[in-house]
């Protein structure tokens, strides 16, 4: 191959990649999002590409990279995830978050977090319909084994965990690549 033809060949491919850049930012640009801590979701992202760009999360980000989960939160799903805001997790008492997220409770922060992911992809409407064939209520199994009550009040889907303590789904139906996150104002505790 003579040096025109490489230059050729290198500039196709040059040319190929920024293509290739302004399509996906054209086609972001073209997504149905829900902002979410200043952040647009993006719906051709998995759950962790999306949560990592939420001011509102950072501390869910911070324990699901703590215990692990990181990897997981990105495959092929699909998963239901009841994101507690930042605000949550200062609801907690004191220290709670600090002491969860070293190494020696990682199996407990674990439990925690998978207490908040349901397998497969529940939409608002999926549990509304669950809630209302349940007659007001319906128990759904947790990734982490246990069950979440959720019920409605007016027009608002809120959840109650093991313990009695209840949480309002705050944005619903930020759908994933992989799933769909539903934000939560409270951390849920199996």
């Amino acid at each position: 191959m003579n040096t025109q033809s490489k230059i050729a060949v290198l500039a196709m491919i040059a040319l190929s990649f920024a293509f290739s850049g302004k399509v996906t930012a054209q086609t972001m640009k073209k997504e149905k999002t829900v902002m979410v801590g200043g952040a647009a979701m993006y719906p051709s992202k998995n759950i962790i590409e999306n949560a990592v760009n939420s001011k509102d999360h950072k501390t869910l980000v911070a324990a699901v990279k703590a215990a692990g989960l990181v990897e997981t939160l990105q495959g092929a799903g699909p998963f239901t995830v009841l994101a507690p805001t930042d605000a949550a997790f200062a609801k907690l008492p004191k220290g709670t978050v600090e002491t969860l997220v070293k190494p020696e409770n990682k199996e407990m922060l674990t439990k925690i977090l998978t207490y908040h992911v349901l397998a497969g992809k529940y939409s608002a409407k999926d549990i509304w319909a669950a809630v209302k064939a349940g007659n007001g209520k319906s128990m759904m199994k947790t990734v982490e084994g246990e069950g979440l009550t959720f019920w409605t009040k007016g027009k608002d889907l809120y959840i109650q965990d093991a313990k009695g303590n209840s949480a309002k789904v705050t944005i619903a139906d930020v759908n994933q690549s992989n799933g769909v996150i539903h934000v939560i104002d409270t951390v849920l505790m199996p």
